[in-house]
């Protein structure tokens, strides 16, 4: 995972609420075993409306997603976050998100960032023309009219997501403690080591 300190740049001014995930990434793309190029099915049914946000070419490779209330609800499918990744979005701003959706946008690298309605209201009317900045060093959301909206973020979560450190690299960060738990085990309880057990079966 990549580490994400700030995203910048032009933000989807959607705002839509109570978008599940079916709307995200429909179910008949996850047939698919790879993250890659489910991009293309992301807002599938929202695209296919004429002179929808998603294929305005003012928008085109924005970072962030200003949405609104409860995004991310409905099934747990983790491809709406690949969905979004893939698509370049690597942040997401709305007045509150599905608990299920911002723990897989968080292992994905993407920032969910709840402001009141009111900040998103204004955040919407600014990425019409201009880009938005959310920081992760000051928790913050800015724009280049000064607008400034502090945010919280678990603490974890915003370590892991700076550091660039997802489950995997969690676990590779603590190689040391484990490797020395795990020869401590062979040593003191070599039966759960399985050293025992393979002796008796050579025997």
């Amino acid at each position: 995972m990549k580490p994400v300190t700030q995203v910048s740049g032009r933000a989807y001014p959607w705002g839509a609420k109570n978008i599940d995930t079916d709307v995200i990434i429909p179910a008949h793309w996850l047939k698919t075993v790879t993250r890659e190029g489910l991009g293309k099915g992301a807002f599938e049914t929202v695209r296919a409306e004429p002179g929808n946000i998603f294929d305005d070419p003012r928008y085109a490779g924005a970072p962030v997603l200003i949405a609104g209330d409860n995004f991310g609800c409905g099934s747990s499918r983790e491809h709406a976050a690949w969905a979004l990744a893939d698509m370049g979005i690597a942040a997401v701003i709305a007045p509150s998100f599905s608990d299920i959706f911002s723990g897989n946008a968080f292992k994905n690298g993407i920032v969910t960032v709840v402001l009141p309605q009111d900040a998103v209201d204004r955040l919407v009317e600014v990425a019409k023309t201009d880009s938005v900045s959310v920081d992760l060093e000051t928790m913050t959301v800015t724009t280049p009219f000064q607008d400034r909206f502090a945010f919280e973020l678990d603490p974890f979560r915003r370590q892991c997501l700076m550091e660039g450190l997802d489950e995997v690299g969690l676990t590779l960060a603590r190689d040391a403690a484990i490797s020395g738990y795990e020869a401590g085990v062979a040593h003191d309880r070599p039966f759960m080591a399985g050293e025992r057990f393979h002796a008796s079966a050579a025997a």
